[in-house]
C-alpha cells in the first residue's frame, strides 16, 4: 500500500534543512575563523623568513626554516624532551590511575567523596599547577618534598634549579594534575564489568593476576586506549604548567618542543622558524592521534 505524502511535505522539510543551516552557519564560520585560519597563518608564517631581529632580511623562504631543524641540535634535544615527557606522563598516569581505581573499588563506602577529591585537581589551571609547585611544593629548604626528604635524610635538593631533576619534576606536575583524570574513566568503566564473568572464573580456580590479565585488561581495553590518546594529546600540548613551574629551564632541561617554539617565536623574536617547529608539532601530533586510533579500531 503506498502513503501519499501530503503537498508541503517537501517545502516542510526544506524549511527544517534551511533552519538547521542556518543554526550550523555561526557556529561553522566561528570554527573556521578561530582554527582553520591561525593554522593556515601559521602554515604561511613557516615559509617566511621573518626575524623581527633582523626585519630588513624578511622574505620568502620556502622550505628552509624546515631544513635548519635537521643540523639544530636545540630541536633535537626539545624533540627528545618531548619524547620523554609524553612517555612517561601517560604511561604513569595509565598505571597510577588504573591501580587507584582497582584499589577503590573495593572501598565499599566514601567512593563519592573520593571522587571529588580527584576532580579537584583536573579543574585547576595548569599555571596555577606549576606556580602551586614551584612555590610550596618543590621550593627548597621550605617545600614539603623537602621537609619530607630532610626528614628522611636524603638532604635538601633544588628540584626545579637543578637540569637532573627539573625534568622528574614537571613529570612529576602534570602526573599528579592529570592522573584523577585516567582514574575516574578507569573507575567507572571498571564499575560496569559484569560480576558473573568473574564469579565463573573464581570457579574454575583462576588466580587474581588471571583474573585481571584475562578478563579485566581485555574489557576495559577500549577504555584505556581512549585514556592514552587523550592524555598524550594533552601532554604533547603542553605549556602553561612547564612555564610556570621552569618557565623550560634551567638551560634547556625542560625546554620541550612546544616551549622552544614559544621561546623562538616571542623571546628571539624569529616567527618564522618559531612557525615552523609548531608546524612540526603539529604534525608530529596529528600522525600520534592517528596511530592510537588506529590501535583502538585494532582487534583484541
Amino acid at each position: 500500500m503506498t502513503v501519499a505524502t501530503p503537498a508541503g511535505g517537501g517545502t516542510l522539510e526544506r524549511q527544517e534543512r534551511r533552519f538547521a543551516l542556518a543554526l550550523f552557519a555561526p557556529a561553522f564560520l566561528l570554527l573556521l575563523i578561530t582554527t582553520t585560519a591561525p593554522l593556515v597563518f601559521l602554515a604561511w608564517n613557516s615559509l617566511q623568513k621573518l626575524d623581527l631581529g633582523m626585519p630588513w632580511l624578511s622574505g620568502f623562504a620556502g622550505l628552509d626554516n624546515y631544513a635548519k631543524m635537521g643540523s639544530d641540535p636545540r630541536f633535537w634535544n626539545s624533540l627528545w624532551l618531548t619524547v620523554v615527557y609524553t612517555g612517561s606522563t601517560v604511561l604513569l598516569q595509565v598505571v597510577i590511575g588504573l591501580s587507584l581505581a582497582l584499589l577503590v573499588l573495593r572501598i565499599p563506602r566514601g567512593q563519592g567523596l573520593l571522587r571529588v577529591a580527584a576532580i579537584l585537581p583536573i579543574v585547576l589551571a595548569p599555571v596555577v599547577v606549576g606556580l602551586f609547585w614551584r612555590t610550596l611544593v618543590l621550593s627548597p629548604d621550605v617545600g614539603l618534598v623537602d621537609l619530607v626528604t630532610r626528614t628522611l635524610g636524603l638532604g635538601s635538593h633544588n628540584w626545579l634549579g637543578d637540569p637532573q631533576l627539573a625534568l622528574i619534576s614537571v613529570i612529576a606536575i602534570h602526573t599528579w594534575q592529570w592522573t584523577p583524570f585516567a582514574f575516574l574513566v578507569l573507575l567507572a568503566t571498571l564499575a560496569t564489568l559484569p560480576p558473573d564473568v568473574y564469579e565463573a572464573a573464581r570457579l574454575d580456580r583462576a588466580s587474581a593476576w588471571q583474573r585481571f590479565r584475562y578478563i579485566t585488561l581485555p574489557l576495559i581495553r577500549p577504555a584505556v586506549v581512549m585514556v592514552v590518546i587523550l592524555r598524550t594529546m594533552t601532554a604533547l600540548s603542553a605549556f602553561a604548567a612547564i612555564f610556570a613551574a621552569t618557565g623550560g629551564g634551567p638551560g634547556t632541561s625542560t625546554e620541550i618542543l612546544n616551549l622552544y617554539a614559544y621561546r623562538t617565536s616571542f623571546t628571539e623574536l624569529n616567527i618564522g622558524y618559531g612557525s615552523s617547529l609548531a608546524m612540526v608539532l603539529l604534525a608530529i601530533t596529528m600522525f600520534v592521534s592517528w596511530l592510537l586510533f588506529r590501535r583502538r579500531r585494532a582487534p583484541a
